[in-house]
This record gives C-alpha cells, sequence and structure tokens, in this order.
C-alpha cells in the first residue's frame, strides 16, 4: 500500500505515523493543530463530533489496514492517538498550555495503559482493537485535567 492510499493517509493521519522513533507521540502532536482548528470553527460541540467520526473512521480503517499487513496494532496506525487525543481535548480550552498538559497527560496514559485499556489491548482485536484502547485512556488524562483545573480554580 503507497502511503499514498487513502487508507494509509487516514490510519497514518497524513504520514505522522510513518516518522521514525515513537509514531504514537507523533500521531499525538500531529491531532493537535486538527483539533485546535476544529474548535476555533465548530466550538467543542464539533471536536466531540470530529472525534466520533474519528472513531468510526479508524475502526474501519485500522480494520482494512490490519487484515492487508497483518499484526494487531500496527505501530504506523496512529489514528487511535487522534480519537484519544482528541477526547482528552475536550476537557481544556484551545491555548498553548492547555493542549500542551493535554498532550503530556494523554501520552503517559497512553504509554501505560491503565485498566481497561490494558484489557482492550489484549483482548479486542481488528480495527476496533486498534482504536478502543486508546480510547479508553483518555479518560484517565481527562480526570487528571479536571483535577487540575478543580485545584488551579481555587488558588
Amino acid at each position: 500500500m503507497s502511503p499514498l492510499h487513502p487508507i494509509a493517509i487516514i490510519t497514518t493521519w497524513f504520514g505522522a505515523g510513518l516518522l521514525p522513533k515513537a509514531p504514537g507521540t507523533w500521531g499525538s502532536l500531529a491531532a493537535l493543530p486538527f483539533a485546535w482548528i476544529i474548535v476555533q470553527n465548530f466550538g467543542t460541540t464539533g471536536l466531540a463530533l470530529a472525534t466520533v467520526l474519528v472513531f468510526g473512521l479508524g475502526v474501519w480503517a485500522s480494520e482494512i489496514f490490519v487484515q492487508r499487513f497483518g499484526g494487531e496494532d500496527p505501530q504506523a496506525i496512529v489514528i487511535d492517538e487522534v480519537a484519544g487525543q482528541w477526547l482528552v481535548l475536550l476537557m481544556v480550552p484551545a491555548d498553548l498550555v492547555s493542549y500542551a498538559a493535554g498532550f503530556i497527560l494523554f501520552r503517559i496514559v497512553d504509554i501505560f495503559k491503565p485498566w481497561p485499556a490494558n484489557w482492550a489491548d489484549r483482548q479486542v482485536k481488528g480495527g476496533l482493537g486498534v482504536m478502543l484502547d486508546d480510547v479508553l485512556a483518555a479518560p484517565y488524562a481527562m480526570a487528571v485535567l479536571y483535577g487540575i483545573t478543580l485545584m488551579m480554580a481555587e488558588v
């Protein structure tokens, strides 16, 4: 499959997953400007709808990618990071500090995959399995961001 094939473009998030070393981090980073543009033009409701759309698109495209190339969760697929990252960004205003905090927290929980993300990572196969673990990890980052927001409000 060419990197210019539509399935490759979707699953690798415009090639971010093809970058060397830490493709998940590149995918999460590449998700940030898209989220900012969506929020600026359509608000957080638009980002929520886009997250649902990217999740569904990711399940479909990742299933095709996995069937064609094998593997359970190929590192080149980073659309799962996009969906998880966008989910986290729903909790914060569209500014540099908040997006940086959301990015760092999501990367930490995505790497450590607390339950049920680690369960989904091992047990759910195919395109849904590729997408599900990142989306299940995102609420942990969202909870920490919410806690930080509450603490900042009290200061």
